[in-house]
């Protein structure tokens, strides 16, 4: 009988032992956290103008950011476009920023400070050249702008780049045959409306909310860009390979093209940033620029073109270690 005893407390002694095991375990799993830590700290994210599509992307990313990475403070900061975005990343400016896959090669192929430190972290959506006129200009080419006031986007921006190419390849010399006005996308409709330019450039995503209220306000055209320049365009080599035909739907300010589609060109946007930025950061960032696609496409229309099946290809830029990570992983 006592042996019986015994054997039935050694019995509960040990069930009890193991039941402390597993509750310890599960105590220890709960307190002490394993894998790598929540990527944390302040990120800058260099944005565009104030009424131009980097900007609204940028304030929305950062609200989804505040989600998915609460630990990460978000500072977005405006800039005059892509090449100065570029600038700033690669003199520790900024840590993240968009810019057009054109400006990129440019930067690469001037060698400018930091030019090899440059990552991708995904492929966003097209940018499209709008060359918007009054709706009695009698430009119907860019080639007719000789002697007029052209706004071409501000010093750093992919807007410059873009409009001295296409003013170039329809055979006018920037400088010297237009008066060329350095004005954003914040100021150009403005100045088209008080008569102070007779055109202006602007390349974004579609529809861009600042033409597209301009169209609201004053009937004002798009100026076709055909194929045939786009191929001018291609004879220059270099950046300009990044350039290709298309073609702005006829919903897209419906105002402004009458029913009618337009021809012009297209350059990729990319989310840049730098070999140093931490890879964890990286993989987060990259994971919600893919997830939250169709929220912030419900205000930024062109956000709604972000595709994780083509979002890997940020040439010309390697793709950035962490990058690299995220898209590994939803691999199918």
């Amino acid at each position: 009988m006592l042996a019986t005893l015994s054997r039935a407390a050694r019995r509960r002694a040990l069930q009890l032992a193991a039941a402390l095991l597993v509750v310890g375990g599960l105590l220890v799993w709960w307190l002490i956290p394993f894998g790598p830590p929540a990527p944390s700290g302040t990120v800058t994210f260099s944005t565009g103008v104030p009424t131009g599509v980097y900007q609204r992307y940028g304030e929305l990313l950062k609200q989804a950011l505040a989600r998915d990475l609460p630990d990460v403070s978000i500072t977005l900061r405006n800039s005059e476009g892509s090449q100065q975005n570029l600038a700033r990343l690669a003199s520790g400016e900024a840590d993240f920023t968009i810019a057009t896959a054109d400006a990129v090669a440019q930067y690469q192929r001037d060698r400018k400070p930091g030019f090899d430190r440059l990552r991708g972290s995904a492929r966003l959506y097209d940018d499209y050249v709008q060359l918007v006129v009054r709706k009695e200009s009698p430009v119907r080419s860019a080639a007719d702008l000789r002697g007029l006031r052209v706004g071409v986007g501000q010093e750093g921006s992919g807007v410059r780049l873009v409009a001295d190419r296409v003013l170039a390849a329809a055979g006018l010399t920037p400088d010297v045959d237009i008066q060329p006005v350095s004005a954003g996308i914040d100021t150009m409709p403005s100045l088209l409306e008080r008569k102070q330019l007779d055109a202006f450039f602007w390349s974004g995503g579609l529809p861009t909310h600042a033409v597209q209220t301009l169209s609201d306000r004053l009937p004002v055209r798009l100026v076709p860009l055909d194929a045939a320049l786009v191929d001018r365009l291609h004879d220059g080599g270099g950046s300009t390979r990044h350039y290709r035909s298309a073609v702005i739907p006829a919903d897209a300010y419906a105002r402004a093209q009458d029913g009618q589609p337009v021809e012009t060109l297209a350059v990729a946007n990319l989310l840049v940033t730098t070999a140093e930025t931490d890879a964890d950061l990286v993989e987060g960032f990259t994971r919600t620029v893919i997830r939250s696609r169709d929220r912030i496409g419900r205000e930024v229309h062109p956000a709604q073109l972000v595709d994780l099946r083509t979002a890997i290809y940020t040439e010309p830029l390697r793709l950035h270690e962490g990058a690299r990570r995220y898209y590994r992983s939803v691999k199918p």
